[in-house]
């Protein structure tokens, strides 16, 4: 079996970060492990309180999943302090791992914080140079690049932005522009879009994390980029049509909806 490891912060609500990621890779038959860098005290509607793990912490997590379960793919969320992104930046640097997909989380879906804006700095010194692939928004892109994106040629010239910062490859995801949800991958030498139509919900809690772990479990299996972003896509596009009413505010996306949907567990 193929092994994908999440670093990221824990959602005690279950429908994003590190609890999202781990259902991902199950749906997808990848053994998920996990290294929580923060405790979030958050459900559907907000963010009570963030407590951040220490570097110490977070850099054993690393070292126990490595020694013993090197993993096939990483996908990294949620790093909400310097010293947590230079903890986490260090251990990569030492192991080395392929296919790492990055998603620069900095808010939460109801607006909340997730990460000190004066963590920019050191997430595009220290972090966006070990993607394989970064998968940020176009608030975070823009927020990355330093520039306004109204269009998708402007998501695409952010994307070249992005991507001469250090990483390989930039996916700007559509999910808050007008119309169907169009994303722009850039590879450093081509642009591809995926495009699906955009569904009436409030229902999208953890939609990004969702995304970016299902890429991290296509990579894990041996898919390249494009084909791991196009299975993704079609993934979370399923998981968000069947979202959960669950919750006051944005419920979660329904990661077992295919799983469930040939089991009879819909019904």
């Amino acid at each position: 079996m193929k092994t994908a490891l999440t670093i990221a912060g824990s959602d005690c609500s279950g429908g994003a970060g590190i609890q999202a990621d781990l259902k991902t890779f199950s749906a997808h038959g990848v053994f998920g492990m996990s290294v929580i860098v923060s405790v979030v005290a958050e459900n559907t509607a907000r963010v009570l309180q963030i407590q951040n793990i220490t570097p110490e912490m977070i850099a054993a997590q690393l070292d126990a999943v490595f020694e013993d379960i090197p993993p096939d793919a990483v996908k990294i969320g949620m790093l909400s302090s310097p010293e947590c992104m230079r903890a986490v930046a260090a251990k990569l640097r030492e192991y080395r791992p392929a296919n790492v997909t990055i998603d620069p989380v900095m808010y939460a879906k109801n607006g909340c914080p997730l990460m000190d804006p004066s963590s920019i700095g050191a997430l595009i010194e220290e972090v966006l140079p070990l993607a394989d692939l970064l998968t940020p928004n176009i608030p975070e892109a823009e927020c990355i690049s330093g520039m306004k994106i109204e269009s998708l040629e402007d998501a695409r010239r952010a994307a070249e932005r992005i991507h001469e910062m250090g990483c390989r490859a930039v996916l700007v995801k559509g999910g808050h522009a007008i119309g169907d949800a169009a994303d722009t991958l850039y590879d450093g030498s081509a642009f591809y879009t995926f495009r699906a139509e955009r569904i009436d919900t409030k229902n999208t809690h953890g939609t990004g994390c969702t995304l970016s772990s299902a890429i991290a479990a296509n990579l894990a299996k041996g898919a390249d980029l494009r084909t791991a972003v196009e299975n993704a896509k079609r993934y979370v596009t399923t998981a968000i049509r069947h979202a959960l009413p669950l919750g006051k505010g944005c419920g979660p996306t329904h990661h077992f909806y295919d799983l469930y949907e040939k089991s009879g567990l819909n019904d």
